[in-house]
């Protein structure tokens, strides 16, 4: 087969532009590793995803996330977007819970769908996130490496959810939004303790959303994200560790990549079990196929 359905997606957005974008080829079946990588490198995205007929009882599908330089066992934006794509297709529908379920190299995780004021809204529940190491507050590595970030209440800790991420609160949303992150001293923790690098929040007031989170990922090609969804579920997992949830019920909303051109939308959520789901709405905005022989 030479040409396969090929989806662009927003996800986290209500509109084109606002969220982090994903490229999905559906019916993926007979590209090899290799293509997949090649395919991903093309598009650019921060990352592509391939739709499988699953292969476990019960999946709803099968997927595979690439990055332009390696596979991704799992990521909270790539799941979410490609749901929405898998839905759009009619190639699966949510059980009677209003669940699908998600066959991947993390295993099966399920996503919940809700009709929510007439917007579709989907949620992955996230792999567990443990606690790694939580910074000294009387100097260390971590706290030299954020002298830039005004620091909050919470100390920064490293949360490992699949990809590790140290997460710092700020001490307010504007000295979060206006801080000029030092690259090199992010790169420098983000080797040094095998993670993704920096998730900066601060805890926000009379607004649509109750945090604001800023990505900065410290590996090779330094870069800020518009929004990651692994990387809040990580931030969500430590602030009920702490018994720090903001917004109700354990279901807060947060603002992230304004600083880079973006407005993103997160709904994250923590169940009564302690799970973390991670979602929001997804915008469509290119249809049509690819044609990769």
């Amino acid at each position: 087969m030479a040409q396969r359905p090929f989806v662009q997606v927003d996800v986290f957005a209500d509109r084109p532009g606002a969220g982090n974008p994903l490229a999905v080829v559906l019916d993926a079946t007979g590209l090899d590793d290799a293509a997949m990588q090649a395919i991903a490198r093309w598009t650019r995205l921060p990352e592509t995803t391939f739709v499988f007929p699953p292969t476990q009882p019960g999946a709803s599908y099968g997927i595979r996330m690439f990055s332009p330089k390696r596979e991704v066992p799992f990521a909270g934006h790539p799941s979410v977007g490609t749901a929405h794509v898998v839905l759009e297709a009619g190639l699966a529908r949510p059980d009677a819970d209003g669940l699908l379920l998600q066959e991947g190299i993390a295993g099966l995780l399920p996503l919940r769908v809700e009709e929510v004021e007439g917007a579709r809204r989907i949620a992955i529940r996230t792999p567990r996130a443990s606690l790694v190491e939580v910074a000294d507050a009387r100097g260390s590595r971590l706290l030299e490496a954020l002298d830039w970030l005004p620091p909050g209440e919470l100390p920064p800790a490293l949360m490992d959810g699949g990809r590790r991420w140290w997460v710092a609160e700020a001490s307010d949303e504007a000295s979060l939004r206006n801080a000029r992150p030092d690259w090199e001293a992010i790169a420098g923790l983000a080797r040094s303790t095998e993670s993704m690098g920096v998730l900066a929040f601060a805890r926000c007031h009379g607004s649509d959303y109750q945090v604001a989170a800023r990505a900065f990922v410290g590996g090779a090609g330094m870069f800020e994200d518009a929004a990651s969804g692994a990387a809040n579920a990580t931030l969500a997992a430590w602030l009920a560790r702490r018994d720090a949830l903001p917004g109700r019920d354990g279901r807060y909303r947060v603002s992230q990549g304004r600083e880079v051109g973006y407005d993103a939308r997160l709904d994250m959520y923590v169940d009564a079990e302690g799970e973390v789901w991670s979602g929001g709405q997804v915008t469509s905005v290119v249809r049509g196929s690819i044609d990769w022989r």
